[in-house]
C-alpha cells in the first residue's frame, strides 16, 4: 500500500490525513491549534505542522505530501529568509482603504493612458473606481478587497515602510510550510501553485504569469524594485515541487515528495472531486460559494473572484467573512448549545415571525461592506422569542450565503444543486433549511477534512501521473430536498439593502 498525506493549514487549526493512494481510504488523521487572531506569525504554524506530525505517527511510510492552506495570507521575509512580521490573515480588513485606493489608482490610470496595466481601459468617461474595478477583474479576475494579499501588500507599505523595505519575497502560508518541509535556505526554492497564487491579486491565472505591475503598485515601488522581490515559482498541477529535507526538525523527511500544494478552497473542490458544473457551499469560519468552471470570470463589481482550481479548470468563488460563527454567537445570546439552537430554530415558522438578521458581525466581504455591522430588523413583542431569533440567525447566515450563489450565477456559471460542508453543515437547522432558502437541492456529504484530502489527493496524483488526479469514491452523506421558500429571502434582501445603502451614505 502506498500512503500519501494530506495537511489543511487553516485559520484555526492544522489538520492532517493519511491516505492510501489508489482507493483514498483513510489511514489516520490528527490535528493541531492554532492560536486565534487576524495577524500570526508563522512560526505558529510550523509549530502546529509539527505537532500533528508528531500525533499522526509520523511521516516515515508516507510517499508524497501536499500542503493546501488559507488563502491570501501575507507572509513578507528578508534577503535571509526570516519572517519580516507576523502575517496579515484573510479576516484582518485593516487592509480595506488600500484595496479602495488601489482600484481608484488603477482606474485613474486606465482614464488617463486610455489602457490598464496592458489591457484595454473601461469606457470613456467612467469613474476611477468603476474604471479600475473592471481594469482589476481584467488583469487577474479579481477586484481587491480587504482580504486579498495585494491590499495587504499596500497596508504595509503605507503603515509599516521600513518593514515593507525589507522586503526581498512574498510568499502565502502553505507555500510558507512546503519550503520549510523542503528543508531549503534559498528563497528562490519556494514554490506554489496556481490556486492559491490566482488569490493575490498579481497572478494572472489565464496567462498563468505573474503581474510584477499590480505587485509594484500595491509596494508603490517601481516595476524595476518589483522585479527584484522573489515570488514562488508556480509548479505544474500535478508536478513533484520539491524532496522533503534531509534534517528537517531532527526528521529525515527525504524520502517525501513534495507536491505543489493548493488554496484552501481549491483544496476543498478537489477533495469534494467537483468537476465543472458542480458547486460547494461550506460553512466554516468563513462562508465560501465555490463552483468549478472550465472557462475565467472577470466580475467587474468585485462579488465573485476569478481564482484557479487545481486541476487546471477555474474556481469563481464569493467569500463572506462570516460564516458558522453567525451560530456560534446566537447559540452564545440564548445560553444554549448547538442542538438546542437547532430545536429552538426548527420550532419556528419560516420566516421567524417577521424577524430578520443580516449578519454582518465583523463587517463582510460579500458584499464588500468591512466596516458594517449586523442588524435585527422586525423585533416585536410578538416576533423576539428565543424561537425566532434562532430561526432568524440561522435564515440570515442562509440568504447571506444565497446572495453569494446569486452573485457567482450571475457570471453565467450554472448552480442547479451544492454541497453543503463545514462545521455549519452539521447543523440540523441548516440542513433542514438551506435547500429551502437556496431554492435548489443540497446534498451534504459525510463531515470530513476535504480541505486536507484535496491536498492528499493531489500527493497522489503527483506519484500517479497522468492528465487527472486520482478517482476517490466519497461515501454516505444526505440527499436534502425542500420547497423553496422566496420569500425568506425577500425580506432579507431588503433589509440588506438598506444595511448597504447606509454603509456607502457613511
Amino acid at each position: 500500500m502506498t500512503l500519501v498525506a494530506g495537511v489543511d493549514s487553516s485559520t484555526q487549526s492544522c489538520k492532517i490525513v493519511i491516505r492510501d493512494a489508489d482507493t483514498g481510504a483513510l489511514i489516520r488523521q490528527a490535528r493541531a491549534a492554532h492560536p486565534e487572531g487576524t495577524e500570526v506569525h508563522p512560526e505558529h504554524w510550523w509549530t502546529a505542522l509539527n505537532e500533528a506530525i508528531d500525533a499522526v505517527g509520523g511521516l516515515d511510510d508516507v510517499s508524497a505530501l501536499s500542503v493546501g492552506g488559507q488563502q491570501h495570507g501575507m507572509v513578507v521575509l528578508d534577503a535571509k529568509g526570516r519572517v519580516i512580521r507576523p502575517a496579515l490573515l484573510w479576516n484582518d480588513t485593516r487592509s480595506a482603504e488600500a484595496a479602495r485606493e488601489l482600484i481608484g489608482e488603477l482606474g485613474a490610470a486606465a482614464q488617463s493612458t486610455g489602457r490598464a496595466a496592458g489591457e484595454e481601459s473601461s469606457a470613456p468617461g467612467t469613474d476611477p473606481p468603476a474604471a479600475g474595478r473592471a481594469a482589476w477583474a481584467e488583469a487577474v479576475g479579481s477586484v481587491p478587497v480587504a482580504s486579498l494579499t495585494v491590499a495587504k501588500l499596500r497596508w504595509l507599505a503605507d503603515h509599516e515602510p521600513e518593514a515593507a523595505s525589507r522586503i526581498a519575497a512574498v510568499c502565502l502560508p502553505h507555500d510558507w510550510l512546503t519550503w520549510r518541509l523542503s528543508g531549503a535556505t534559498s528563497l528562490t526554492a519556494l514554490v506554489t501553485d496556481r490556486s492559491d497564487a490566482s488569490g493575490t491579486g498579481y497572478f494572472d491565472s489565464v496567462a498563468n504569469a505573474y503581474r510584477r505591475d499590480l505587485l509594484a503598485l500595491a509596494l508603490r515601488r517601481s516595476q524595476e524594485e518589483a522585479a527584484g522581490i522573489i515570488l514562488p515559482r508556480v509548479a505544474g498541477l500535478q508536478e513533484a515541487a520539491a524532496r522533503g529535507g534531509a534534517d528537517v526538525e531532527g526528521r529525515d523527511l527525504s524520502h517525501l515528495v513534495l507536491g505543489p500544494g493548493c488554496g484552501d478552497n481549491a483544496g476543498a473542490a478537489l477533495g469534494l472531486g467537483l468537476r465543472p458544473g458542480q458547486t460547494s457551499v461550506s460553512l466554516g469560519t468563513s462562508g465560501v460559494v465555490a463552483a468549478v468552471s472550465a472557462t475565467p470570470t472577470h466580475d467587474a463589481s468585485g462579488l465573485v473572484t476569478g481564482f484557479a482550481d487545481a486541476t487546471g479548470a477555474y474556481l469563481p468563488l464569493a467569500c463572506t467573512l462570516n460564516g458558522a460563527r453567525v451560530l456560534d454567537a446566537a447559540k452564545t445570546v440564548l445560553g444554549v448549545d448547538y442542538d438546542e439552537l437547532d430545536a429552538l430554530a426548527l420550532a419556528a415558522e419560516p420566516g421567524a415571525g417577521g424577524l430578520i438578521h443580516v449578519p454582518y458581525l465583523e463587517g463582510e466581504r460579500t458584499p464588500n461592506l468591512p466596516g458594517a455591522t449586523g442588524v435585527l430588523a422586525g423585533m416585536t413583542l410578538g416576533s423576539l422569542t428565543p424561537e425566532n431569533y434562532a430561526r432568524a440567525a440561522v435564515e440570515g447566515l442562509l440568504c447571506l450565503m444565497g446572495a453569494c450563489i446569486d452573485a457567482v450565477r450571475a457570471q453565467g456559471v450554472e448552480i442547479d444543486g451544492v454541497s453543503l460542508v463545514g462545521g455549519g453543515g452539521r447543523s440540523a437547522a441548516v440542513r433542514a433549511l438551506a435547500p429551502a432558502v437556496w431554492g435548489v437541492p443540497v446534498d451534504a456529504p459525510e463531515p470530513g477534512e476535504y480541505v486536507a484530502n484535496g491536498a492528499a489527493r493531489q500527493a497522489a496524483w503527483v506519484l500517479a501521473g497522468g492528465e487527472a488526479p486520482p478517482v476517490w469514491e466519497l461515501s454516505g452523506g444526505a440527499h436534502l430536498r425542500a420547497d423553496p421558500q422566496p420569500r425568506v429571502r425577500a425580506a432579507y434582501d431588503a433589509v440588506a439593502a438598506v444595511v448597504a445603502a447606509q454603509e456607502i451614505k457613511d
